[in-house]
Protein backbone atom coordinates (compact mmCIF):
# COMPACT_ATOMS: atom_id res chain seq x y z
CA UNK A 1 0.00 0.00 0.00
CA UNK A 2 1.22 3.04 -1.16
CA UNK A 3 1.62 6.00 2.09
CA UNK A 4 0.47 9.48 0.90
CA UNK A 5 2.32 12.25 2.90
CA UNK A 6 -1.50 12.41 4.99
CA UNK A 7 -0.88 9.30 6.41
CA UNK A 8 2.90 8.89 6.58
CA UNK A 9 3.64 8.83 10.48
CA UNK A 10 6.92 10.40 12.09
CA UNK A 11 9.16 7.89 13.73
CA UNK A 12 9.56 8.00 17.55
CA UNK A 13 13.16 9.08 18.31
CA UNK A 14 13.18 7.62 21.35
CA UNK A 15 12.33 4.21 20.24
CA UNK A 16 13.10 1.41 17.33
CA UNK A 17 10.74 0.31 14.92
CA UNK A 18 10.39 -3.61 14.14
CA UNK A 19 9.55 -4.83 17.39
CA UNK A 20 6.90 -7.42 17.92
CA UNK A 21 3.98 -6.15 19.98
CA UNK A 22 1.57 -8.34 21.61
CA UNK A 23 -1.76 -6.21 22.96
CA UNK A 24 -4.24 -7.79 25.05
CA UNK A 25 -7.54 -7.08 25.95
CA UNK A 26 -8.85 -8.66 28.79
CA UNK A 27 -12.46 -8.12 28.39
CA UNK A 28 -14.47 -7.32 31.50
CA UNK A 29 -11.82 -7.13 33.87
CA UNK A 30 -11.66 -4.43 36.21
CA UNK A 31 -9.50 -3.12 39.39
CA UNK A 32 -11.62 -3.32 42.54
CA UNK A 33 -10.70 -3.73 46.41
CA UNK A 34 -10.21 -7.50 46.96
CA UNK A 35 -12.53 -9.04 48.49
CA UNK A 36 -14.96 -12.18 48.62
CA UNK A 37 -16.88 -10.81 45.32
CA UNK A 38 -14.07 -9.96 43.53
CA UNK A 39 -13.47 -12.42 41.12
CA UNK A 40 -10.13 -11.83 39.68
CA UNK A 41 -8.61 -11.21 43.16
CA UNK A 42 -9.98 -14.59 43.92
CA UNK A 43 -8.79 -16.47 41.16
CA UNK A 44 -5.41 -17.76 40.26
CA UNK A 45 -4.13 -15.39 38.17
CA UNK A 46 -0.23 -15.08 38.91
CA UNK A 47 0.60 -13.64 34.59
CA UNK A 48 -1.24 -11.08 35.66
CA UNK A 49 -0.19 -10.44 39.58
CA UNK A 50 3.24 -10.29 38.10
CA UNK A 51 2.67 -6.81 36.44
CA UNK A 52 0.64 -4.94 39.04
CA UNK A 53 3.25 -6.16 41.64
CA UNK A 54 6.27 -6.34 39.95
CA UNK A 55 6.98 -2.54 37.97
CA UNK A 56 5.51 0.24 39.33
CA UNK A 57 6.44 2.25 36.29
CA UNK A 58 4.93 0.14 33.58
CA UNK A 59 1.70 -0.97 35.42
CA UNK A 60 -1.35 1.74 35.96
CA UNK A 61 -5.11 2.30 35.65
CA UNK A 62 -7.28 4.28 33.21
CA UNK A 63 -10.85 5.07 32.99
CA UNK A 64 -12.95 2.92 30.74
CA UNK A 65 -16.33 4.50 31.85
CA UNK A 66 -18.47 7.63 31.23
CA UNK A 67 -17.13 10.50 29.21
CA UNK A 68 -13.70 8.83 28.97
CA UNK A 69 -15.35 7.01 26.34
CA UNK A 70 -18.02 9.56 24.62
CA UNK A 71 -20.70 8.59 26.93
CA UNK A 72 -22.86 11.22 29.02
CA UNK A 73 -21.88 10.94 32.26
CA UNK A 74 -19.89 9.51 34.58
CA UNK A 75 -22.80 7.36 36.02
CA UNK A 76 -22.60 5.89 32.37
CA UNK A 77 -20.75 1.88 32.30
CA UNK A 78 -18.24 1.78 29.71
CA UNK A 79 -18.83 -1.14 27.34
CA UNK A 80 -17.10 -3.12 25.12
CA UNK A 81 -17.96 -1.38 21.86
CA UNK A 82 -17.18 2.37 23.00
CA UNK A 83 -14.31 0.58 25.08
CA UNK A 84 -13.02 -0.99 21.65
CA UNK A 85 -13.96 2.08 19.47
CA UNK A 86 -11.76 3.99 22.10
CA UNK A 87 -8.63 1.94 22.19
CA UNK A 88 -8.47 1.87 18.07
CA UNK A 89 -9.14 5.18 17.47
CA UNK A 90 -7.19 7.35 19.95
CA UNK A 91 -9.70 9.76 20.30
CA UNK A 92 -12.83 10.13 21.88
CA UNK A 93 -16.00 10.25 20.14
CA UNK A 94 -19.84 10.93 21.14
CA UNK A 95 -21.01 7.89 21.15
CA UNK A 96 -24.89 5.88 20.86
CA UNK A 97 -26.15 7.06 24.36
CA UNK A 98 -24.54 10.57 23.93
CA UNK A 99 -25.77 11.01 20.44
CA UNK A 100 -29.07 9.76 20.83
CA UNK A 101 -29.92 12.21 23.88
CA UNK A 102 -28.48 15.28 21.84
CA UNK A 103 -30.97 14.42 18.91
CA UNK A 104 -33.90 14.09 21.77
CA UNK A 105 -32.79 16.65 23.63
CA UNK A 106 -32.92 19.35 20.55
CA UNK A 107 -35.39 17.59 18.79
CA UNK A 108 -33.00 16.75 15.77
CA UNK A 109 -34.41 13.11 15.64
CA UNK A 110 -37.98 14.45 14.81
CA UNK A 111 -36.46 16.38 11.85
CA UNK A 112 -34.46 13.78 10.35
CA UNK A 113 -34.91 11.58 7.20
CA UNK A 114 -35.58 8.74 9.12
CA UNK A 115 -38.03 9.66 11.08
CA UNK A 116 -39.71 11.57 8.06
CA UNK A 117 -39.50 8.03 6.74
CA UNK A 118 -41.50 5.76 9.37
CA UNK A 119 -43.68 8.63 9.95
CA UNK A 120 -45.31 8.38 6.65
CA UNK A 121 -47.19 5.35 8.57
CA UNK A 122 -48.53 7.17 11.31
CA UNK A 123 -51.87 7.81 9.54
CA UNK A 124 -53.54 5.00 8.39
CA UNK A 125 -51.29 2.14 10.14
CA UNK A 126 -49.06 1.25 13.79
CA UNK A 127 -45.98 2.14 14.88
CA UNK A 128 -43.62 -0.70 16.26
CA UNK A 129 -41.15 -0.15 18.79
CA UNK A 130 -38.69 -2.66 19.32
CA UNK A 131 -35.61 -2.77 21.98
CA UNK A 132 -34.20 -3.65 25.74
CA UNK A 133 -36.22 -1.69 28.41
CA UNK A 134 -33.80 -0.89 30.87
CA UNK A 135 -32.16 2.09 32.67
CA UNK A 136 -29.31 0.04 32.38
CA UNK A 137 -27.54 2.92 29.68
CA UNK A 138 -25.56 -0.28 28.09
CA UNK A 139 -28.05 -0.83 25.05
CA UNK A 140 -31.17 1.41 25.39
CA UNK A 141 -32.57 3.66 27.89
CA UNK A 142 -36.00 3.95 29.33
CA UNK A 143 -36.28 7.42 29.23
CA UNK A 144 -34.83 7.78 25.54
CA UNK A 145 -38.17 5.25 24.85
CA UNK A 146 -40.40 7.43 26.66
CA UNK A 147 -39.19 10.57 24.72
CA UNK A 148 -39.69 8.64 20.96
CA UNK A 149 -43.10 7.62 22.29
CA UNK A 150 -44.22 11.11 23.09
CA UNK A 151 -42.39 12.84 20.22
CA UNK A 152 -44.26 10.14 17.80
CA UNK A 153 -47.48 10.80 19.57
CA UNK A 154 -47.02 14.83 19.08
CA UNK A 155 -46.26 14.37 15.47
CA UNK A 156 -49.33 12.18 14.42
CA UNK A 157 -48.76 8.91 15.63
CA UNK A 158 -52.18 7.61 16.15
CA UNK A 159 -51.30 4.05 17.13
CA UNK A 160 -48.42 2.86 19.09
CA UNK A 161 -47.25 -1.03 19.74
CA UNK A 162 -43.58 -1.69 22.40
CA UNK A 163 -42.21 -4.89 21.62
CA UNK A 164 -40.46 -5.23 25.07
CA UNK A 165 -37.39 -6.90 26.30
CA UNK A 166 -36.32 -7.48 29.90
CA UNK A 167 -32.81 -6.86 30.88
CA UNK A 168 -31.69 -8.56 34.55
CA UNK A 169 -28.11 -8.03 32.75
CA UNK A 170 -26.97 -4.48 33.23
CA UNK A 171 -29.50 -3.94 35.52
CA UNK A 172 -30.32 -5.80 38.81
CA UNK A 173 -32.62 -8.90 38.01
CA UNK A 174 -36.19 -8.49 38.78
CA UNK A 175 -36.04 -4.44 37.92
CA UNK A 176 -38.07 -5.54 34.89
CA UNK A 177 -41.35 -5.33 36.78
CA UNK A 178 -40.56 -1.83 37.67
CA UNK A 179 -39.61 -0.59 34.46
CA UNK A 180 -42.82 -2.23 32.74
CA UNK A 181 -44.84 -0.57 35.14
CA UNK A 182 -43.40 3.01 34.57
CA UNK A 183 -43.87 2.11 30.63
CA UNK A 184 -47.20 1.24 31.19
CA UNK A 185 -47.93 4.61 33.36
CA UNK A 186 -47.40 6.06 30.26
CA UNK A 187 -49.28 4.31 27.62
CA UNK A 188 -52.32 4.77 29.62
CA UNK A 189 -51.56 8.69 29.71
CA UNK A 190 -51.19 8.52 26.14
CA UNK A 191 -54.79 6.31 25.59
CA UNK A 192 -56.48 8.78 27.28
CA UNK A 193 -55.83 11.09 25.26
CA UNK A 194 -56.99 9.54 21.91
CA UNK A 195 -53.72 7.23 21.52
CA UNK A 196 -53.80 3.49 21.25
CA UNK A 197 -50.83 2.52 22.49
CA UNK A 198 -50.02 -0.83 24.08
CA UNK A 199 -47.32 -3.01 25.04
CA UNK A 200 -47.45 -6.20 22.42
CA UNK A 201 -45.59 -8.53 23.08
CA UNK A 202 -41.94 -9.28 25.37
CA UNK A 203 -39.56 -11.65 26.13
CA UNK A 204 -36.15 -11.84 28.11
CA UNK A 205 -33.00 -10.31 26.08
CA UNK A 206 -30.65 -13.60 26.17
CA UNK A 207 -33.42 -16.03 24.64
CA UNK A 208 -35.51 -13.11 22.80
CA UNK A 209 -34.32 -10.97 19.50
CA UNK A 210 -31.05 -9.79 20.84
CA UNK A 211 -28.72 -12.40 19.99
CA UNK A 212 -25.43 -11.28 18.33
CA UNK A 213 -22.42 -12.47 16.08
CA UNK A 214 -25.22 -14.87 14.21
CA UNK A 215 -24.31 -17.15 17.52
CA UNK A 216 -27.97 -18.79 17.80
CA UNK A 217 -31.00 -17.83 15.37
CA UNK A 218 -33.57 -19.39 17.42
CA UNK A 219 -33.30 -16.51 19.45
CA UNK A 220 -33.86 -13.98 17.10
CA UNK A 221 -36.69 -16.31 15.84
CA UNK A 222 -38.63 -16.28 19.00
CA UNK A 223 -38.74 -12.74 19.01
CA UNK A 224 -39.82 -12.79 15.25
CA UNK A 225 -42.55 -15.31 16.06
CA UNK A 226 -43.89 -13.12 18.92
CA UNK A 227 -43.54 -9.55 17.36
CA UNK A 228 -44.45 -10.29 14.03
CA UNK A 229 -46.56 -13.20 13.94
CA UNK A 230 -48.56 -12.46 17.22
CA UNK A 231 -47.19 -16.12 18.71
CA UNK A 232 -45.74 -17.14 21.93
CA UNK A 233 -45.71 -20.44 24.16
CA UNK A 234 -47.68 -17.77 26.72
CA UNK A 235 -50.66 -15.12 26.37
CA UNK A 236 -51.28 -12.52 28.49
CA UNK A 237 -54.01 -9.15 28.82
CA UNK A 238 -51.03 -6.81 30.22
CA UNK A 239 -47.18 -6.62 30.41
CA UNK A 240 -46.87 -6.24 33.73
CA UNK A 241 -49.37 -9.36 34.68
CA UNK A 242 -46.65 -11.40 32.20
CA UNK A 243 -43.43 -10.13 33.60
CA UNK A 244 -44.64 -10.96 37.10
CA UNK A 245 -46.45 -14.39 36.27
CA UNK A 246 -43.42 -16.07 34.21
CA UNK A 247 -40.30 -14.63 36.92
CA UNK A 248 -42.56 -17.09 39.19
CA UNK A 249 -41.25 -19.89 37.33
CA UNK A 250 -38.34 -22.25 38.73
CA UNK A 251 -35.12 -21.06 38.31
CA UNK A 252 -36.77 -17.81 35.90
CA UNK A 253 -34.91 -14.57 35.73
CA UNK A 254 -35.23 -11.46 33.84
CA UNK A 255 -32.35 -12.49 31.40
CA UNK A 256 -34.04 -15.21 30.13
CA UNK A 257 -38.06 -14.37 30.22
CA UNK A 258 -39.78 -17.08 27.87
CA UNK A 259 -41.14 -15.03 24.73
CA UNK A 260 -45.26 -13.83 25.35
CA UNK A 261 -47.66 -11.68 23.40
CA UNK A 262 -50.32 -9.54 24.81
CA UNK A 263 -53.86 -10.19 23.60
CA UNK A 264 -57.34 -9.17 24.11
CA UNK A 265 -60.42 -10.42 24.98
CA UNK A 266 -61.24 -12.32 22.35
CA UNK A 267 -57.17 -14.22 22.47
CA UNK A 268 -56.70 -11.76 19.38
CA UNK A 269 -52.51 -10.81 19.76
CA UNK A 270 -53.15 -6.78 19.90
CA UNK A 271 -49.78 -6.16 18.38
CA UNK A 272 -48.62 -8.01 15.06
CA UNK A 273 -45.90 -5.91 12.68
CA UNK A 274 -48.16 -6.03 9.49
CA UNK A 275 -47.57 -4.73 5.96
CA UNK A 276 -47.39 -0.85 6.11
CA UNK A 277 -46.65 -1.07 9.39
CA UNK A 278 -43.37 1.28 11.10
CA UNK A 279 -40.84 -0.17 13.26
CA UNK A 280 -38.45 1.60 15.05
CA UNK A 281 -35.45 -0.50 16.96
CA UNK A 282 -34.72 1.31 20.00
CA UNK A 283 -31.53 0.10 21.18
CA UNK A 284 -28.36 2.64 20.54
CA UNK A 285 -25.79 -0.07 21.06
CA UNK A 286 -25.24 -2.34 17.64
CA UNK A 287 -24.03 -5.84 18.24
CA UNK A 288 -27.33 -7.27 19.45
CA UNK A 289 -29.59 -5.27 16.69
CA UNK A 290 -27.85 -6.45 13.73
CA UNK A 291 -29.36 -10.13 13.63
CA UNK A 292 -32.56 -8.70 14.19
CA UNK A 293 -32.15 -5.71 11.54
CA UNK A 294 -31.44 -8.60 8.73
CA UNK A 295 -34.52 -10.16 9.96
CA UNK A 296 -36.62 -7.04 9.42
CA UNK A 297 -34.53 -5.92 6.22
CA UNK A 298 -33.22 -9.02 4.31
CA UNK A 299 -35.68 -9.90 1.15
CA UNK A 300 -33.02 -13.01 0.76
CA UNK A 301 -33.32 -14.06 4.20
CA UNK A 302 -32.75 -17.67 5.57
CA UNK A 303 -31.63 -18.17 8.76
CA UNK A 304 -34.99 -19.37 9.37
CA UNK A 305 -38.53 -19.37 8.14
CA UNK A 306 -39.57 -15.91 9.15
CA UNK A 307 -43.48 -17.53 7.84
CA UNK A 308 -44.12 -13.87 6.15
CA UNK A 309 -42.12 -11.00 5.65
CA UNK A 310 -44.55 -7.76 5.93
CA UNK A 311 -43.94 -4.84 3.86
CA UNK A 312 -42.84 -2.33 6.52
CA UNK A 313 -40.80 1.34 6.91
CA UNK A 314 -38.03 -0.04 8.87
CA UNK A 315 -35.50 2.33 10.91
CA UNK A 316 -33.04 1.56 13.70
CA UNK A 317 -32.29 4.35 16.60
CA UNK A 318 -28.66 3.91 14.99
CA UNK A 319 -27.54 2.38 12.15
CA UNK A 320 -26.06 -1.16 13.48
CA UNK A 321 -23.57 -2.14 10.66
CA UNK A 322 -21.85 0.80 8.45
CA UNK A 323 -20.36 -1.48 6.02
CA UNK A 324 -23.46 -3.61 5.29
CA UNK A 325 -25.22 -0.24 5.68
CA UNK A 326 -27.73 -1.80 7.96
CA UNK A 327 -30.15 -0.62 8.65
CA UNK A 328 -30.55 1.64 5.79
CA UNK A 329 -32.59 3.81 7.31
CA UNK A 330 -31.84 5.48 11.09
CA UNK A 331 -33.19 7.98 13.26
CA UNK A 332 -29.91 9.25 15.10
CA UNK A 333 -26.49 9.15 12.77
CA UNK A 334 -23.46 7.10 13.98
CA UNK A 335 -20.33 8.76 15.25
CA UNK A 336 -17.76 9.23 12.01
CA UNK A 337 -14.83 7.74 13.58
CA UNK A 338 -12.10 8.19 11.15
CA UNK A 339 -8.33 7.72 10.88
CA UNK A 340 -8.04 4.83 13.14
CA UNK A 341 -4.44 3.56 14.51
CA UNK A 342 -5.03 -0.04 13.06
CA UNK A 343 -5.71 2.19 9.62
CA UNK A 344 -2.72 4.33 10.19
CA UNK A 345 -0.31 1.51 10.86
CA UNK A 346 -1.34 -0.13 8.14
CA UNK A 347 -0.51 2.37 5.35
CA UNK A 348 3.17 2.63 7.24
CA UNK A 349 3.79 -1.39 6.82
CA UNK A 350 2.80 -2.13 9.96
CA UNK A 351 1.33 -6.25 9.60
CA UNK A 352 -1.61 -7.19 12.42
CA UNK A 353 -3.29 -10.36 13.34
CA UNK A 354 -6.16 -10.02 15.22
CA UNK A 355 -8.32 -12.32 17.03
CA UNK A 356 -10.96 -13.41 19.40
CA UNK A 357 -13.80 -15.79 20.10
CA UNK A 358 -17.23 -15.07 18.10
CA UNK A 359 -18.61 -13.11 21.21
CA UNK A 360 -15.85 -10.65 20.77
CA UNK A 361 -14.07 -10.87 17.80
CA UNK A 362 -16.22 -7.96 16.33
CA UNK A 363 -14.22 -5.93 18.86
CA UNK A 364 -11.17 -6.29 18.10
CA UNK A 365 -12.08 -5.59 14.17
CA UNK A 366 -15.10 -3.62 13.68
CA UNK A 367 -14.91 -1.66 16.81
CA UNK A 368 -11.42 -1.10 16.81
CA UNK A 369 -11.20 -0.01 13.53
CA UNK A 370 -14.03 2.80 13.94
CA UNK A 371 -17.20 0.37 12.89
CA UNK A 372 -15.91 -0.06 9.87
CA UNK A 373 -15.63 -4.27 8.27
CA UNK A 374 -13.02 -5.62 6.39
CA UNK A 375 -9.45 -5.40 5.93
CA UNK A 376 -7.66 -1.74 5.39
CA UNK A 377 -4.31 -3.70 3.91
CA UNK A 378 -5.00 -7.61 3.33
CA UNK A 379 -1.95 -8.29 2.42
CA UNK A 380 -0.97 -6.87 5.78
CA UNK A 381 -3.70 -7.76 7.94
CA UNK A 382 -5.18 -11.65 9.01
CA UNK A 383 -8.21 -11.80 11.25
CA UNK A 384 -9.19 -15.37 13.44
CA UNK A 385 -12.21 -16.00 14.36
CA UNK A 386 -12.84 -18.76 16.97
CA UNK A 387 -16.05 -20.21 17.15
CA UNK A 388 -17.98 -19.60 20.62
CA UNK A 389 -19.86 -22.29 22.15
CA UNK A 390 -23.68 -21.90 21.75
CA UNK A 391 -26.65 -23.20 22.68
CA UNK A 392 -25.45 -22.42 26.39
CA UNK A 393 -24.71 -20.14 29.05
CA UNK A 394 -21.36 -18.80 29.41
CA UNK A 395 -20.75 -20.18 33.03
CA UNK A 396 -21.24 -23.71 31.83
CA UNK A 397 -18.06 -23.45 30.14
CA UNK A 398 -16.71 -20.52 31.69
CA UNK A 399 -13.11 -21.51 30.44
CA UNK A 400 -14.77 -20.53 26.97
CA UNK A 401 -12.27 -20.38 24.25
CA UNK A 402 -9.26 -18.64 25.75
CA UNK A 403 -6.66 -21.19 25.73
CA UNK A 404 -7.55 -21.11 21.77
CA UNK A 405 -7.38 -17.59 21.55
CA UNK A 406 -3.85 -17.82 23.60
CA UNK A 407 -2.53 -20.61 20.97
CA UNK A 408 -3.13 -18.51 17.58
CA UNK A 409 -1.84 -15.62 18.95
CA UNK A 410 1.01 -17.98 20.71
CA UNK A 411 1.67 -18.94 16.63
CA UNK A 412 0.89 -15.74 15.40
CA UNK A 413 3.82 -14.28 17.51
CA UNK A 414 6.12 -17.09 16.70
CA UNK A 415 5.51 -17.30 13.10
CA UNK A 416 7.39 -13.75 12.42
CA UNK A 417 4.55 -12.49 10.07
CA UNK A 418 3.38 -9.78 11.89
CA UNK A 419 4.35 -7.12 13.89
CA UNK A 420 1.44 -6.38 16.14
CA UNK A 421 -0.91 -9.53 17.16
CA UNK A 422 -4.41 -8.05 18.72
CA UNK A 423 -6.63 -10.15 20.77
CA UNK A 424 -9.70 -10.04 22.82
CA UNK A 425 -10.28 -12.48 25.82
CA UNK A 426 -13.61 -12.66 27.20
CA UNK A 427 -14.02 -15.06 29.61
CA UNK A 428 -14.33 -12.35 32.82
CA UNK A 429 -17.03 -10.30 30.98
CA UNK A 430 -19.31 -12.93 29.59
CA UNK A 431 -18.96 -15.32 32.08
CA UNK A 432 -19.73 -12.57 34.91
CA UNK A 433 -22.37 -11.30 33.42
CA UNK A 434 -24.32 -14.60 34.54
CA UNK A 435 -23.99 -13.59 37.64
CA UNK A 436 -22.23 -17.04 38.45
CA UNK A 437 -19.19 -16.12 41.12
CA UNK A 438 -17.32 -19.49 40.86
CA UNK A 439 -17.83 -19.77 37.05
CA UNK A 440 -16.70 -16.20 36.69
CA UNK A 441 -13.45 -17.30 39.02
CA UNK A 442 -12.80 -20.21 36.91
CA UNK A 443 -13.11 -17.58 33.56
CA UNK A 444 -10.17 -15.74 35.07
CA UNK A 445 -8.07 -18.43 35.70
CA UNK A 446 -8.34 -19.52 32.32
CA UNK A 447 -8.04 -16.02 30.79
CA UNK A 448 -4.97 -15.43 32.76
CA UNK A 449 -3.71 -18.72 30.96
CA UNK A 450 -4.02 -17.40 28.13
CA UNK A 451 -2.37 -14.05 28.68
CA UNK A 452 0.81 -16.54 30.15
CA UNK A 453 0.82 -18.25 26.39
CA UNK A 454 1.37 -15.08 24.94
CA UNK A 455 4.17 -13.53 27.20
CA UNK A 456 5.81 -16.62 26.90
CA UNK A 457 5.76 -16.22 22.79
CA UNK A 458 6.66 -12.55 23.43
CA UNK A 459 9.99 -13.13 25.16
CA UNK A 460 11.00 -16.01 22.82
CA UNK A 461 10.81 -13.17 20.10
CA UNK A 462 12.34 -10.66 22.23
CA UNK A 463 8.95 -8.27 22.07
CA UNK A 464 6.82 -6.31 23.71
CA UNK A 465 2.89 -6.61 25.25
CA UNK A 466 0.47 -4.52 26.22
CA UNK A 467 -1.96 -5.94 28.63
CA UNK A 468 -5.52 -3.67 28.87
CA UNK A 469 -9.15 -3.89 29.48
CA UNK A 470 -12.20 -2.44 28.18
CA UNK A 471 -14.09 -1.89 31.17
CA UNK A 472 -14.73 -3.61 34.38
CA UNK A 473 -17.08 -6.70 35.52
CA UNK A 474 -15.39 -9.81 37.37
CA UNK A 475 -13.85 -7.83 39.47
CA UNK A 476 -17.34 -7.05 42.00
CA UNK A 477 -19.94 -9.30 41.25
CA UNK A 478 -22.20 -7.81 44.09
CA UNK A 479 -24.12 -4.64 44.09
CA UNK A 480 -23.24 -2.43 46.58
CA UNK A 481 -24.86 0.26 49.24
CA UNK A 482 -24.02 3.78 49.58
CA UNK A 483 -20.97 2.80 52.04
CA UNK A 484 -19.77 0.58 49.57
CA UNK A 485 -21.07 -2.60 51.85
CA UNK A 486 -22.62 -5.77 50.12
CA UNK A 487 -26.62 -4.71 49.17
CA UNK A 488 -29.45 -6.86 50.25
CA UNK A 489 -32.78 -7.02 48.85
CA UNK A 490 -36.13 -6.91 50.58
CA UNK A 491 -35.59 -10.62 51.53
CA UNK A 492 -32.36 -10.29 53.13
CA UNK A 493 -30.92 -12.36 49.76
CA UNK A 494 -27.52 -11.17 48.47
CA UNK A 495 -28.12 -8.70 45.45
CA UNK A 496 -25.78 -10.09 42.86
CA UNK A 497 -24.41 -7.85 40.14
CA UNK A 498 -24.15 -8.78 36.34
CA UNK A 499 -23.45 -5.30 34.81
CA UNK A 500 -20.40 -4.00 33.62
CA UNK A 501 -18.91 -1.67 36.43
CA UNK A 502 -17.52 2.25 36.77
CA UNK A 503 -14.56 0.79 38.02
CA UNK A 504 -11.02 1.72 36.25
CA UNK A 505 -9.06 -0.52 34.02
CA UNK A 506 -5.30 -2.11 34.23
CA UNK A 507 -2.62 -1.24 31.56
CA UNK A 508 0.72 -2.62 31.52
CA UNK A 509 3.63 -2.72 29.49
CA UNK A 510 6.74 -5.10 28.59
CA UNK A 511 8.53 -7.63 27.78
CA UNK A 512 12.54 -8.00 26.51
CA UNK A 513 11.47 -5.42 23.15
CA UNK A 514 10.63 -2.72 25.85
CA UNK A 515 13.48 0.07 25.43
CA UNK A 516 15.06 0.78 28.58
CA UNK A 517 13.93 3.91 30.49
CA UNK A 518 10.44 3.44 29.18
CA UNK A 519 7.74 4.34 32.26
CA UNK A 520 4.50 5.49 32.20
CA UNK A 521 3.69 8.99 32.31
CA UNK A 522 2.96 10.76 35.38
CA UNK A 523 1.56 14.26 34.66
CA UNK A 524 -1.87 12.99 33.03
CA UNK A 525 -4.77 13.84 34.94
CA UNK A 526 -7.65 11.25 33.63
CA UNK A 527 -5.42 9.03 31.38
CA UNK A 528 -8.38 6.47 29.76
CA UNK A 529 -8.59 4.33 27.16
CA UNK A 530 -8.43 6.74 23.91
CA UNK A 531 -4.22 7.44 25.36
CA UNK A 532 -3.59 3.95 24.16
CA UNK A 533 -3.52 4.00 20.74
CA UNK A 534 -0.45 6.99 20.75
CA UNK A 535 1.02 4.51 23.17
CA UNK A 536 1.12 1.71 20.91
CA UNK A 537 2.00 3.60 18.11
CA UNK A 538 5.01 4.72 20.11
CA UNK A 539 5.77 1.17 20.61
CA UNK A 540 5.86 0.60 17.24
CA UNK A 541 8.26 3.22 16.74
CA UNK A 542 5.52 5.94 15.42
CA UNK A 543 4.79 9.36 16.97
CA UNK A 544 1.21 9.31 16.93
CA UNK A 545 -0.97 12.15 15.01
CA UNK A 546 -1.38 15.23 17.17
CA UNK A 547 -4.76 15.32 17.60
CA UNK A 548 -4.65 11.70 19.36
CA UNK A 549 -5.28 11.41 22.87
CA UNK A 550 -1.69 11.54 24.67
CA UNK A 551 0.55 8.99 24.81
CA UNK A 552 0.69 7.21 28.43
CA UNK A 553 4.47 6.77 28.25
CA UNK A 554 7.43 8.45 28.56
CA UNK A 555 11.51 7.58 27.74
CA UNK A 556 13.63 8.57 30.37
CA UNK A 557 17.38 9.04 29.97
Amino acid sequence: MATSSAWKLEDHPKLPKGKTIALIVLDGWGESAPDQYNCIHNAPTPAMDSLKHGAPDTWTLIKAHGTAVGLPSEDDMGNSEVGHNALGAGRIFAQGAKLCDQALASGKIFQGEGFKYVSESFETNTLHLVGLLSDGGVHSRLDQLQLLIKGSAERGAKRIRVHILTDGRDVLDGSSVGFVETLEADLVTLRENGVDAQIASGGGRMYVTLDRYENDWEVVKRGWDAQVLGEAPHKFKNAVEAVKTLRKEPGANDQYLPPFVIVDDSGKAVGPIVDGDAVVTFNFRADRMVMHAKALEYEDFDKFDRVRFPKIRYAGMLQYDGELKLPSRYLVSPPEIDRTSGEYLAHNGVSTFACSETVKFGHVTFFWNGNRSGYFNEKLEEYVEIPSDSGISFNVQPKMKALEIGEKARDAILSGKFDQVRVNIPNGDMVGHTGDIEATVVACEAADLAVKMIFDAIEQVKGIYVVTADHGNAEDMVKRDKSGKPALDKEGKLQILTSHTLKPVPIAIGGPGLSKGVRFRKDLETPGLANVAATVMNLHGFVAPSDYEPTLIEVVE
